[in-house]
């Protein structure tokens, strides 16, 4: 059964250290460079948002950030991923917490694929990210009938 705490500070190094390993294995397009300047902000946007950690009696899944009902981050312990664990949290997210709209990586295409399966439709695309990056964005926005 897959369970769900309100991350703490304390969190924050475990947290940084499963979405570098998460990224190395699904974010091939990102450099070198771009995925360092991440990791450095990755702390600061924590403590505006509603950051989840998702696990097992054993072993910690993954961790989701929420900010109102949308979906800022989903990203799981890559030892994780294909196992039906995403779908059991994006499920919780949509049912519990009210999520509603995602927004994904053009070039991460499992992901894309990910939300488009969970019943999120693209509803528009940024050329570049939050911040000015060259990593085109999909915005998707929840729809029950597309499920």
């Amino acid at each position: 059964m897959i369970q769900n705490r309100k991350a703490t500070v304390n969190d924050y190094d475990m947290i940084i250290n499963l979405w570098e390993r998460s990224v190395m294995a699904t974010h091939h397009f990102l450099s070198f460079k771009d995925k360092e300047e991440i990791k450095k902000e990755l702390p600061l946007y924590f403590p505006h948002l509603d950051v989840r950690l998702w696990f097992t009696e054993d072993s910690i899944i993954g961790f989701t950030a929420i900010n109102g009902h949308h979906l800022e981050a989903l990203f799981l312990d890559p030892a994780k991923i294909g196992k039906g664990y995403g779908k059991q949290i994006m499920h919780s997210c949509i049912n519990d917490f009210g999520i509603t709209s995602v927004d994904v990586n053009k070039q991460n295409e499992n992901a894309t694929r990910f939300y488009l399966k969970s019943g999120f439709g693209i509803t528009g695309e940024d050329l570049t990210d939050g911040a000015g990056r060259p990593y085109p964005i999909l915005h998707l926005k929840y729809n029950e009938q597309q499920k």
